[in-house]
């Protein structure tokens, strides 16, 4: 279990724009592509691999957690903006973005760190073995680039990668903790990770700033860095307050809504911002889809219905769990939900057919 063939270590890095300035490097993502056989191998490595290091992975770290996962980090996330509202107590966050996660994680360290969560020898080799050669080309408009290698980070795309930046990542939660957090029940909460993707609490900008600067400590130690042009502070209070927080000596912008994890939160609480978010989200698919495939005469009722089930109400209710339908919410849904059941019959609001017959002839419950 100690080598495997190099064609399983090689990989094609393709580039894939994420927004901003197309001219800008750091706003393309690399997802690297690699051989059949090498994906297989690694998807076994990682049930392998999970058994061992679950157990002491922390609970603020939801990702690959037996029982835990996006809905479980975005509730108690929820929970703590409704607790400030309720109580009038501000609560202090910092949205943190590491720089490049996956592709600055150093090895030999990652290597100490999977010892230290209890990985036995034979396993550790096997995983290593993935990275004792491991070369990459780019691949721009049809032309490959000649091969390099990476002697750091984590490979894009494969099914290990998730759970050794899991794995990475609680370690350096768990060495940079302090004192400060926030109380729900008995329990304190001084972040919430998935994977690369963190959230700091404390009850002032002090302590804050102190968490902060324990946690980018601890990132640089192990050769991470916080994007200070990406990481935002921002405060659950009544009234609006300050929030000026620095690393490395620079300002992080303070905002009065974030998305984290697709889902938007605001500093008041409230989640009509993200449910208006969502019906816009659902309009543009609609769009999207009327304007190819969901218009087509060839295409049934029935193929209709399983885009509408498989990709509209998805895009339409994400984040749902989180949503109190309340009367006034409750006819935005409807109306979104019969906006696309219309075109699915080559109906308009202009025919004046009764929801009720529309979703009796497609069988759609309300």
């Amino acid at each position: 279990m100690g080598t495997v063939p190099l064609e399983w270590q090689t990989g094609v890095v393709v580039p894939i724009f994420k927004k901003g300035d197309r001219r800008v490097c750091a706003n393309y993502q690399g997802i690297t592509l690699l051989s059949l056989p090498s994906k297989v191998y690694a998807g076994v490595l990682e049930r392998r691999l999970w058994p061992i290091v679950e157990p002491p992975v922390e609970e603020e770290q939801c990702e690959f957690c037996s029982g835990h996962g996006t809905v479980d980090q975005l509730f108690t996330l929820s929970q703590i903006i409704e607790g400030a509202w309720e109580f009038a107590n501000p609560v202090y966050m910092c949205f943190v973005d590491l720089e490049k996660a996956y592709d600055r994680v150093p090895r030999e360290i990652l290597w100490e760190v999977l010892r230290e969560y209890g990985v036995p020898g034979p396993l550790l080799r096997a995983i290593r073995a993935l990275y004792i050669q491991s070369e990459s080309c780019v691949h721009i408009l049809g032309i490959k680039s000649s091969l390099f290698n990476g002697g750091v980070g984590l490979r894009q795309g494969c099914a290990l990668s998730p759970l050794l930046l899991v794995v990475f990542m609680d370690r350096i939660s768990r060495r940079s903790r302090g004192q400060e957090g926030i109380l729900r029940g008995s329990r304190k909460v001084t972040s919430l990770l998935f994977a690369g993707d963190v959230v700091l609490f404390a009850l002032s900008h002090d302590c804050l700033q102190h968490t902060l600067e324990q946690f980018s400590a601890k990132c640089e130690v192990v050769g991470m860095r916080i994007s200070t042009s990406k990481s935002e502070s921002m405060v659950l209070s009544r009234k609006r307050m300050a929030c000026p927080l620095q690393v490395r000596g620079e300002n992080l912008p303070q905002v009065e809504e974030f998305k984290y994890l697709g889902i938007l939160f605001t500093s008041e609480g409230r989640r009509e911002r993200e449910i208006g978010h969502r019906l816009g989200a659902a309009a543009a698919v609609m769009r999207s889809l009327y304007q190819t495939v969901v218009v087509m005469g060839e295409l049934s009722h029935k193929a209709k219905l399983s885009i509408y089930w498989l990709i509209y109400v998805p895009t339409l209710t994400s984040g749902r769990e989180l949503w109190v339908m309340t009367e006034r919410i409750r006819p935005w849904i409807q109306a979104a939900e019969m906006s696309f059941l219309r075109r699915v019959l080559g109906l308009t609001l202009r025919d004046r057919v009764k929801s009720s017959d529309i979703r009796e002839e497609l069988r759609v419950e309300p």
